[in-house]
């Protein structure tokens, strides 16, 4: 499981309107609000440069975040909505949604590739080809895996890994449907035509997908 589930920081906002979220970016924040979870709406402000930041390292809204607000208990959230600016491309407001232990949401959840050093299809000269370095799954808010784990110690080379080959976290499930390609082992000299057009087809069902 992760082990920690990273803080939000932010504050209450004084108002709600236009006018408030207007007086909230003159001083340096971004207004937003937090609804769901079976309570009122609080409408929040968090300093701009520390959301800026954040959003630049990416996967914002696909992050479980710990939401912290001085005079609120802690709350678990998730970003359903930043708003930018047309023209800058800043964020100008944020819609954060609580979520319960038991609530189900999608997260892009990273692929992690050990015993490479000891792989026989490696070894014989053969290439591990990454289609997918994370993968979406849909889990719990209680129980968000740290990574999953592809064991390579036993792959040959024209192995193809896809997620129905990978044990996933109790609870955890594709967000696909179909038994998809996440890694193969190619052959020395390239993959062959139809391993290259199955990863061209990977390659951009993931960009659709995002």
């Amino acid at each position: 499981m992760a082990n920690e589930i990273p803080d939000l920081v932010a504050e209450v906002r004084a108002g709600t309107g236009k006018g408030a979220a207007r007086a909230a970016r003159r001083a340096g924040f971004v207004p937003g609000v937090v609804y769901g979870g079976d309570a009122d709406p609080v409408a929040i402000q968090i300093p701009f440069n520390v959301l800026l930041k954040k959003l630049k390292a990416g996967k914002f809204k696909s992050t479980l975040w710990n939401l912290q607000v001085e005079g609120h208990d802690d709350v678990r959230v998730i970003c359903r909505d930043v708003q930018r600016d047309v023209i800058k491309d800043l964020p100008t407001h944020l819609d954060l949604m609580r979520l319960r232990r038991t609530s189900e949401i999608n997260l892009f959840i990273p692929v992690e590739f050990i015993n490479e050093d000891t792989c026989p299809g490696i070894k014989k000269g053969g290439m591990l080809t990454i289609v997918r370095p994370e993968v979406e799954l849909i889990v719990t808010a209680g129980e968000i895996p740290e990574k999953i784990t592809v064991d390579l110690a036993k792959a040959a080379i024209g192995d193809v890994i896809t997620i129905s080959s990978i044990e996933l976290p109790s609870g955890a499930r594709p967000t696909i449907d179909r038994d998809f390609v996440v890694a193969n082992i190619a052959a020395p000299g390239g993959i062959s035509a139809d391993d290259e057009d199955e990863a061209a087809e990977e390659a951009g069902e993931v960009a659709a997908e995002e």
